[in-house]
């Protein structure tokens, strides 16, 4: 369903949510503010998004990786940052919630720590996670991303704790809002 126009009624959910699902969308406010449409009055509003790229180490690990295969690689833009960072600062999500029309608004910083047993499991989490890491291999040929997958195995081998498995922590915020009564 496109979430710039909710097939959904007007103020029927107690809860509606989005988990790093609104942080990718073109017009995040317009996202919003669907959201709050179909959020009954009292209602709440929650969403998820990650932090800055420097944050997110499963991205340095990625960046990393892709910048040692490929060294001309220019590193992620930042202006405008890419999608998934445009609300990565907690006081532009807090105003993108208040603006979409959310009262007693809070953003809470906390973070997520996923573990890897190899490279791998970290390349398939990474690109199945949001569409940007797979555009930024895309022109990646089978011996760049055979090299890039042998970076990773190295990096999650690094960082491995005594179970075998690398944990790696990404700031995410969580933002929550009320729908006016």
């Amino acid at each position: 369903m496109d979430c710039h126009a909710l097939e959904l009624p007007d103020d029927a959910f107690d809860v509606v949510g989005s988990q790093f699902g609104v942080m990718l969308v073109p017009d995040q406010p317009r996202a919003l503010r669907e959201m709050v449409r179909v959020a009954r009055p009292g209602g709440r509003v929650v969403l998820t998004a990650y932090g800055a790229p420097a944050e997110l180490d499963f991205l340095g690990c990625f960046i990393g990786a892709l910048t040692a295969v490929h060294p001309d690689f220019p590193g992620l833009p930042d202006d405008p940052p890419p999608l998934e960072f445009q609300v990565a600062d907690p006081e532009v999500l807090r105003r993108r919630l208040a603006e979409a029309g959310l009262v007693d608004v809070r953003v809470v910083r906390t973070t997520e720590r996923p573990s890897f047993a190899s490279g791998r499991e970290l390349w398939d989490w990474t690109l199945s996670g949001n569409p940007i890491p797979g555009m930024l291999i895309a022109d990646l040929g089978e011996e760049r991303r055979a090299a890039m997958l042998a970076m990773l195995d190295g990096m999650v081998r690094e960082r491995a704790g005594a179970g075998g498995r690398a944990v790696l922590a990404n700031a995410v915020h969580i933002g929550v809002g009320t729908k006016p009564a």
